[in-house]
């Protein structure tokens, strides 16, 4: 058939194809059923009770002042938020130090926009955070190149938020994989170790995990041994990460087929070789979604260290909040932490989703 005869035949099949549905009008699609009706008409009533919240926050608040007494008509003051903003951020680090935090957060973001795309990740990768981490503490603690020594215990703010959470993270996936790993290994004793250790910390609370290293911690270590109260947190929220991390890759590497094993034995492959070229690869494409929870809790947890006396954003904004000439702004300083907790979360949910996609995009082609 000449490509002449073949126009009709193709002009024939459009026609056949069947017609695209009338788009629905928008009021069929707000009441088109009972169900469509009623969750209307319950979005309208929290419309309208939000009425006095958005009046709150926007039309009769406060956005700036030099009067702290002009914060008493009822409105919010985000006045006080322009007022404590340096504080909050960066807690009782240093005044004029508090250049060496802005760089931290920075090279923070630095490190994570980088670190999107899946191309860059390697080994290189992982230099380049280490060294970062790296520079990332000797600038909070100085003492070197010229910088003003900083204790620990004069960090606070966002960047002790953010440390925590990304140290936590970045030291317990390690453990995680191994006890996952021994775990599902053929070895009693490396089984039962594993078990045991991941079924003690998910069964504690982390506020009694925080308690353990704040307080039994020191007890336990030799005489002139110390670790500060920094140190001793991350190390609760390691050990809490881990534990969780690990369960999550459990479930990946049960999703991975036996076969693929099998056909590495087959062609002579090192045990090391296989868990890490070809299991652990797919068991991580697995459990994106989980992980990303995972990471989301482990965020939102960093909260929980203001209990054993680290000055954290939310410690920050709670003693800000106790100022005397300020009318008591308990809910802005907490309405303003949200919102940065929230913007964090809510970006490592979408890259998560994106990167899901592109998982399932490049595996299906």
């Amino acid at each position: 058939m000449t490509v002449i005869e073949a126009a009709p035949a193709m002009k024939l099949q459009a026609s056949s194809a069947p017609p695209k549905p009338p788009r629905k009008p928008l009021l069929h699609l707000f009441f088109g059923d009972l169900v469509a009706t009623c969750l209307t008409v319950a979005t309208g009533f929290l419309i309208v009770s939000m009425l006095p919240a958005l009046n709150w926050a926007v039309f009769d608040s406060v956005w700036s002042t030099s009067d702290p007494a002009a914060c008493r008509n009822g409105g919010a003051c985000w006045a006080f938020i322009a007022a404590k903003f340096r504080f909050i951020i960066f807690g009782v680090y240093p005044p004029d130090e508090q250049w060496r935090p802005l760089v931290v957060m920075g090279l923070i973001l630095a490190m994570i926009l980088v670190s999107l795309s899946p191309r860059l990740w390697g080994i290189r990768l992982v230099y380049a955070w280490i060294a970062s981490v790296v520079v990332m503490l000797v600038l909070m603690w100085g003492g070197v190149l010229g910088l003003s020594p900083v204790p620990s215990s004069s960090w606070g703010g966002l960047p002790v938020t953010l440390l925590l959470a990304l140290l936590s993270l970045g030291l317990g996936f390690p453990f995680a994989v191994v006890l996952a790993l021994g775990r599902r290994s053929a070895l009693p004793i490396p089984r039962l170790m594993s078990v045991l250790t991941i079924e003690l910390v998910r069964g504690l609370p982390l506020v009694g995990l925080l308690f353990v290293a704040s307080i039994l911690l020191p007890l336990l270590l030799p005489a002139g041994w110390t670790i500060d109260k920094l140190g001793r947190t991350l190390a609760a929220l390691t050990v809490f990460a881990a534990a969780y991390l690990a369960e999550v890759v459990r479930g990946g590497l049960q999703g991975v087929p036996p076969g693929q094993v099998e056909a590495s034995k087959a062609l002579g492959m090192p045990a090391w070789k296989t868990v890490w070229h070809i299991v652990l690869p797919q068991a991580l494409q697995k459990v994106i979604p989980p992980l990303t929870n995972t990471a989301i809790v482990m965020v939102k947890n960093t909260s929980l260290v203001l209990i054993v006396g680290v000055f954290d954003m939310l410690s920050a904004s709670r003693v800000a909040a106790t100022d005397p000439v300020w009318p008591a702004p308990y809910v802005e300083s907490y309405v303003f932490v949200a919102a940065i907790y929230f913007l964090i979360c809510f970006g490592i949910s979408n890259y998560a989703r994106w990167l899901e996609t592109r998982v399932q995009a490049r595996s299906y082609r």
